[in-house]
C-alpha cells in the first residue's frame, strides 16, 4: 500500500508530500486530484505578470477577431496548473530536470476545468544514491491534461530528480485508512485527499505538510485585498519605525493558512460547524515559517445527517523556532465511508 502518511509515534503522524523513488516502477498510471478550474482572470493575470506580449491571452476584443474568437489560455499556465496537480505523487524531488515533450494539442479557455494523469516510463537509480539525505533517483513520466470527459488538451514528458526514502522520515503507516490512492476499474491509481468520518479516531494526532511561509509581498496583498486599514500589516515605514522593519502578517490570514494546511487529512468535510477558543499568543512576521499540527478530540453520529458525522478537532500552529503562534478548536461534518458521497460521481 502507498501510504498518505508517516508514523511518527504512537497515534502521531505526518503527511506525506510525494511519493519517495522506491515507490515508481514503469507502467504505473496516476490520476491526480484535485482538478482545477481556469479562469479568464488567472489568465490575465500569468500574461501581464510574466509581461507576454501575445496579446491574444488578455485582449478580448483582438482575441475576438482571431479563430479561436476568444482569449487563449496561456500554454505555460496550464503546463505549472498540471505539475502542481501531480505534486502529490511527484512533490518528493529535488529537482525537475527537464522535459522531451511540452505539447498542447487542444485549445484552453476560461472556465476549463482541467485534472492530470500520468504514466510512469522509466524509474532509475541515480548515480548519489549512497550519498545521504538528498540522495536521489530519475523518474521519466508522461503526464497528460484533461478535461472531466477524459479528452487530452495536452501532454508533457519530463524526467524528475525523486529522492529516496530517508530513515528519518518515519515508516510509512501502513494503516488501510491512510491509503494515498483507490484503484479505478483500470487499474489506474486515483489520488484521494482526506480520511473519512469512520477513520477518525479521537486521540491520533496529524502533522500537516507542507508548512507555510510568508514572504512580505503575500503579507501585503493579504491585508490590502481585506481592506485592512491597520499599518502594522502594510506600511512599511510603519513597520521600520515601530515594529523592527518587521511587517505583522494578519491575525485573520495566520487563521485562514493553518485552517487550509489542514485539508489534505480533513479533505472529506461536509462543512467546518464553527471555530472556538481561538488563540494568537505570538505574532507572525513576514519571512516566518508555520507548522501545523491537529488532534481529533471527540468523534460522534450526526442526529440530523445519518451519511455523515461529527469531528472536534484541536489545531495548534508553531513558528519556525517551535513558538505556538496559533491555537483553537473546530467542529467538522464529515462524510461516513458508506455515504452518497461526490467522490464517485466526480471522478474523485
Amino acid at each position: 500500500m502507498l501510504s498518505a502518511y508517516h508514523r511518527l509515534a504512537d497515534n502521531r503522524y505526518r503527511e506525506r508530500t510525494g511519493l519517495d523513488l522506491e515507490d515508481f516502477a514503469p507502467g504505473q498510471r496516476f490520476r491526480h486530484r484535485p482538478g482545477v478550474t481556469l479562469s479568464q482572470q488567472d489568465n490575465a493575470d500569468e500574461a501581464l505578470e510574466t509581461l507576454n506580449a501575445a496579446m491574444l491571452h488578455y485582449d478580448a476584443h483582438y482575441a475576438a477577431a482571431t479563430a479561436w474568437g476568444r482569449p487563449l489560455m496561456v500554454s505555460t499556465l496550464v503546463l505549472q496548473r498540471i505539475i502542481g496537480m501531480a505534486s502529490k505523487t511527484y512533490g518528493h524531488r529535488r529537482a525537475i530536470l527537464g522535459f522531451s515533450e511540452i505539447a498542447l494539442t487542444a485549445p484552453v479557455f476560461g472556465g476549463d476545468t482541467l485534472y492530470a494523469e500520468s504514466e510512469v516510463l522509466d524509474s532509475e537509480t541515480g548515480p548519489d544514491a549512497d550519498s545521504g539525505p538528498a540522495a536521489s533517483g530519475i523518474v521519466t513520466a508522461r503526464l497528460r491534461a484533461v478535461r472531466p470527459d477524459g479528452s487530452a488538451i495536452g501532454s508533457f514528458t519530463g524526467r524528475f530528480a525523486i529522492l529516496r526514502r530517508a530513515a528519518w522520515s518515519g515508516p510509512a503507516a501502513d494503516q488501510p485508512r491512510f491509503a494515498a490512492y483507490h484503484p479505478a476499474e483500470d487499474g489506474a491509481l486515483v489520488e484521494q485527499t482526506g480520511l473519512y468520518f469512520d477513520d477518525l479516531h479521537p486521540g491520533d494526532s496529524f502533522v500537516h505538510a507542507p508548512r507555510r511561509s510568508f514572504a512580505p509581498s503575500a503579507v501585503l496583498a493579504h491585508a490590502t485585498r481585506a481592506l485592512e486599514l491597520a499599518p502594522q500589516y502594510h506600511d512599511l515605514d510603519w513597520a521600520a519605525r515601530h515594529n523592527d522593519g518587521r511587517l505583522v502578517v494578519s491575525e485573520t490570514f495566520v487563521i485562514a493558512q493553518a485552517t487550509a494546511a489542514t485539508t489534505r487529512t480533513f479533505g472529506r468535510v461536509v462543512a467546518n460547524l464553527g471555530w472556538y477558543d481561538i488563540e494568537l499568543p505570538q505574532p507572525v512576521h513576514a519571512g516566518d515559517t508555520i507548522e501545523v499540527e491537529s488532534t481529533i478530540l471527540e468523534t460522534r453520529a450526526s442526529r440530523s445527517r445519518t451519511g455523515e458525522g461529527i469531528v472536534s478537532v484541536a489545531t495548534h500552529a508553531r513558528n519556525q523556532i517551535g513558538e505556538t503562534v496559533l491555537t483553537y478548536r473546530r467542529n467538522l461534518l464529515v462524510y461516513r465511508r458508506a455515504a452518497a458521497s461526490p467522490y464517485a460521481r466526480a471522478g474523485y
